[in-house]
């Protein structure tokens, strides 16, 4: 909402406890607009991942406590005040200029054309 900006119209998420540990981990890639939100979490890692990832860490009330740019593979990342994390392609920090503080607004997609 700060920016004005969509960080991704492809974003699962991962709610239950055998989805948080599974995470991105049968994935090659992630497509630009595509990314898994994990709720709640205030860290992750990148062992066994196949590539980087973009992290933005939220706070209950959906604001940006911290960022990520890029996080290789075999890396652990944590922001304490966070309570959920979006994992994105890298590039999408930069991409949607998303920086500590912003305001997001988290909708669910409307997949079936429903208003």
């Amino acid at each position: 909402m700060t920016r004005g900006t969509v960080i991704g119209d492809n974003i699962d998420a991962a709610l239950t406890s055998a989805q948080r540990r599974t995470g991105l981990l049968k994935h090659r890639c992630l497509d630009e607009g595509a990314g898994l939100w994990i709720v709640p979490c205030e860290a992750v890692h990148t062992f066994f991942m196949k590539f980087a990832i973009d992290l933005i860490y939220i706070d209950r009330e959906h604001r940006v406590r911290a960022t990520v740019r890029a996080l290789p593979p075999w890396r652990f990342s944590m922001c304490l005040p966070a309570h959920s994390i979006l994992e994105l392609p890298p590039g999408t920090i930069d991409r949607t200029r998303t920086r500590k503080g912003d305001q997001l607004a988290l909708k669910p997609a409307d997949k079936f054309g429903a208003t």
